[in-house]
């Protein structure tokens, strides 16, 4: 029989799975206080890192319907909770895990989908959501500007045209 306690616990870790967008589990043996403190701090504003008990977690990530992160629960593990951009927490993550050694990235999930280590590694390459954005408009917008280009080009093209057929007939209606 849980203890209330424990009951609680596995709630609480519920609710966090089902309302981030993503979720990373760490292994953390051999940082030090300071240093788990510099790293929540380099996760940003959007994400919660918790130091967890393997057994509550695995009851509350199945809980939330989280079966993929079974085999990831061994050792000390930490979980970091994210529910804004995950692309700036993987590059915090991983900046993190450059200057220290002993942060590991075991994996986690993003949006209901398992993700490896290296797939959150290479989430971290990514440029941010207001980057990415900010390409599309500016390449849609050069779309319209070639468009609008094209469009104008062609009535003028036209009269040019027709402007050289009409000076080519009067010139040969001249010369005869």
């Amino acid at each position: 029989m849980p203890t209330p306690d424990k009951a609680a616990a596995v709630a609480e870790l519920t609710d966090k799975f089902r309302s981030s967008n993503a979720a990373v589990l760490t292994e953390y043996r051999g940082l030090t206080v300071a240093q788990l403190k510099q790293l929540r701090r380099s996760l940003g504003e959007n994400s919660e890192y918790a130091v967890v008990k393997n057994t509550l977690t695995k009851i509350a990530a199945n809980e939330a319907g989280i079966n993929t992160l079974d085999d990831l629960f061994s050792g000390p593990t930490a979980v970091a909770f994210v529910t804004g951009d995950p692309v700036e927490s993987a590059k915090g993550l991983r900046d993190f895990a450059k200057d220290n050694p002993n942060l590991i990235i075991k994996g986690g999930v993003l949006d209901g989908k398992a993700l490896s280590a290296d797939e959150f590694k290479k989430l971290a390459d990514l440029e941010s959501r207001e980057v990415l954005l900010a390409k599309l408009a500016g390449a849609m917008k050069g779309k319209q500007s070639q468009a609008a280009a094209l469009f104008q080009a062609l009535p003028s093209k036209f009269v040019r045209t027709a402007e050289a057929l009409r000076a080519k007939k009067a010139e040969q209606g001249g010369a005869e």
